[in-house]
């Protein structure tokens, strides 16, 4: 058997074995990732040249973009390639790769959503502080926080998943690098170390869940007492589509890993993590866009 100083590449797994299938995937693909290519893209280039949207949410909503661009361009690409190419094999250093972004994206993306919900929280629970705590110094720091931490998550556990031995073979049960795969390659018992990382990493993450949550419960409670029908209204459609996106993001991740070994098989994995990877950065500037007057007419204008 190989370890993980003799190992050269993994074997990702195939979408279909016949050249027709593979080329559908690979079409499908194409399609889904050219969509969520053109729905980010836009929203980056309204925010960035429209400066009425220059405002908090808007600058939280690029960076969220920006997460999605790059969180869909790491798995994505290469299943093509691989399903045109009629290969599985991905290299040592591109499976790290994979890896270190995967974690660095999904944890940075994860702490930017902790952070719009504490923006919508401010915007609509201390609305006459909310330059104060929401100015341009602010922002920018809660923004670099969030990609600071998803890159400093995303570099322990690649360095700790790495220097694991591999001991159970090559091949990776899932149509890219992602940790719970790989470490089932590990050596019996060596692998512990991990999973203390990824229960620290599940602890943070159910902190910024229940934030979020206790956000939306204050707003809330703070929407139902405003007394106009229409400022209601304006504060639904402020909050709206950041649940929605949060509760697509939360649902699919965390079905992902944190589902009974009883559900799990190679089929159900697929499509989670296919959910989980390429549904929301395809959905999330359609639901963003959807319910929003000042991003549709920005994006009429691009």
């Amino acid at each position: 058997m190989p370890n993980s100083s003799s190992l050269n590449e993994f074997l990702l797994l195939a979408f279909a074995d016949t050249r027709e299938l593979q080329l559908l995937h690979f079409s499908l693909f194409l399609g889904i990732y050219l969509a969520a290519l053109l729905g980010n893209g836009l929203i980056i280039t309204a925010v960035a040249c429209d400066h009425r949207l220059h405002t908090p949410m808007y600058f939280f909503l690029l960076n969220l973009s920006l997460l999605d661009f790059a969180f869909i361009s790491t798995t994505v690409p290469k299943s093509m390639a691989n399903s045109l190419r009629d290969t599985r094999a991905i290299s040592y250093s591109g499976c790290a790769a994979q890896v270190f972004l995967v974690v660095f994206l999904l944890g940075g993306e994860y702490s930017l959503l902790t952070v719009m919900a504490y923006d919508r929280y401010v915007a609509i629970c201390r609305p006459l502080h909310y330059g104060t705590l929401m100015g341009s110094r602010a922002c920018v720091i809660m923004a670099a926080a969030a990609w600071a931490s998803g890159f400093l998550n995303g570099l322990v556990h690649t360095a700790n998943t790495f220097s694991i031995p591999v001991c159970q073979g090559n091949t990776v049960d899932q149509f890219f690098c992602e940790i719970p795969q790989i470490l089932k390659l590990s050596c019996a018992d060596s692998y512990l170390r991990e999973v203390g990382l990824l229960v620290v990493s599940a602890s943070l993450a159910f902190g910024c869940f229940v934030f979020i949550v206790l956000s939306y419960v204050q707003i809330f409670t703070a929407v139902l007492r405003i007394p106009s029908e229409q400022g209601r209204h304006k504060a639904f459609s402020m909050c709206l589509p950041h649940l929605a996106v949060v509760f697509l993001f939360l649902s699919t991740s965390f079905f992902a890993y944190l589902k009974p070994p009883s559900l799990s098989s190679p089929a159900l994995d697929l499509v989670v993590a296919v959910l989980y990877t390429v549904v929301p950065p395809t959905v999330n500037p359609l639901i963003y866009s959807m319910r929003n007057k000042e991003l549709k007419d920005s994006l009429r204008k691009v």
